[in-house]
């Protein structure tokens, strides 16, 4: 079992985790509360659903691509944003999902605020349309069977311009066994 919150930290999944939902996702974990259980976003799956179509007020925030993301399976009906704020103070509206961390840049936003509140305080802000969520201790069992990789985050993660490409690069960027990941086939059968 976890010691610490995982918040802020990616989750890689491996070629043992058999739902189609995640194949070969990175997952940024937003919150992780071992009472409630665990939230996190996918970031490698941008949609072809432009931002302005559902959250329009937004649009004009939103860095590239300006489409919503697939951020999970769970409630994908709702929306959640995160965001790095322009300056180094937390504008209103805006939460740190890690506190001492490098991550504690990014955050999420309150899509209930009006977007005026943010505009020209954020450098960097990206939607999702529904999120990937574990109840208590379920994330730690399939981290357990070798289903994810607990990763450390960078910023940049969050907001990659080429958001294909962001798994192999995360896995890469690793060295070792973990990199050799990166060019494991779709279908190993064709290997």
């Amino acid at each position: 079992m976890q010691e610490q919150s995982r918040a802020g930290q990616l989750l890689a999944a491996t070629p043992l985790l058999g739902d189609a939902n995640f194949r070969r996702t990175i997952v940024l974990i937003v919150e992780d509360e071992p009472e409630e259980g665990t939230l996190g976003v996918v970031l490698n799956r941008p949609s072809t659903i432009p931002v302005r179509q559902v959250l329009e007020p937004w649009t004009p925030l939103v860095t590239g691509p300006p489409v919503l993301f697939h951020g999970g399976p769970v409630a994908p009906e709702s929306a959640l944003a995160l965001a790095v704020p322009a300056g180094q103070d937390e504008p209103v509206g805006w939460r740190s999902l890690a506190g001492s961390t490098l991550m504690s840049r990014v955050g999420l936003v309150d899509l209930g605020a009006p977007p005026e509140l943010l505009a020209g305080e954020l450098a960097s802000m990206r939607v999702f349309a529904g999120y990937a969520g574990w109840g208590p201790g379920q994330l730690d069992s399939e981290i357990a069977a070798g289903a994810w990789l607990v990763l450390d985050a960078v910023p940049e993660d969050a907001f990659a311009a080429e958001p294909e490409r962001l798994y192999r690069a995360v896995l890469r960027r690793q060295g070792g066994e973990t990199a050799l990941l990166s060019t494991y086939p779709d279908d190993p059968v064709l290997n």
